[in-house]
């Protein structure tokens, strides 16, 4: 398969479709998520939008991660979403343990799939462009 300027321009478009448009869309999400919980927040009821201040660095760490999968897939190693994944959860399982908090590990969850998904529908649909041309 020889490469093109139309596949490389496909797949570098769609690269950052992931990382920046998974970032909103996690965003979003998380806002919708808190939007559907009927109970204000307090000490011993903690909303997804509190646990932010115990997963810090999510952003940064949820953009890494959509790179790494994306690249991962279009690469055309898909063990690598496993590897990724199997990394986060080992790098954030002490703050997990420490916080005792449900509301970080719903939102440490909730961002996960929802970025992986992103990232993978994205490189999927790179992969698929790259073949067709």
């Amino acid at each position: 398969m020889s490469l093109t300027v139309a596949g490389v321009l496909a797949v570098v478009i769609l690269a950052v479709v992931a990382v920046a448009g998974g970032g909103l869309l996690t965003t979003l999400v998380f806002r919708q998520v808190d939007r559907g919980d009927h109970v204000a927040p307090t000490d011993e009821v903690d909303s997804v939008e509190a646990a932010q201040q115990i997963l810090r660095g999510g952003a940064w760490i949820g953009a890494l991660e959509r790179t790494a999968i994306y690249a991962s897939i279009v690469a055309g190693w898909p063990e690598g979403i496993a590897v990724v994944l199997a990394v986060k959860s080992l790098a954030r399982y002490p703050e997990l343990q420490a916080g005792k908090k449900s509301a970080a590990a719903e939102r440490f969850i909730i961002g996960t799939f929802v970025s992986t998904l992103f990232a993978c529908a994205c490189a999927g649909l790179a992969v698929w462009f790259r073949r067709s041309l």
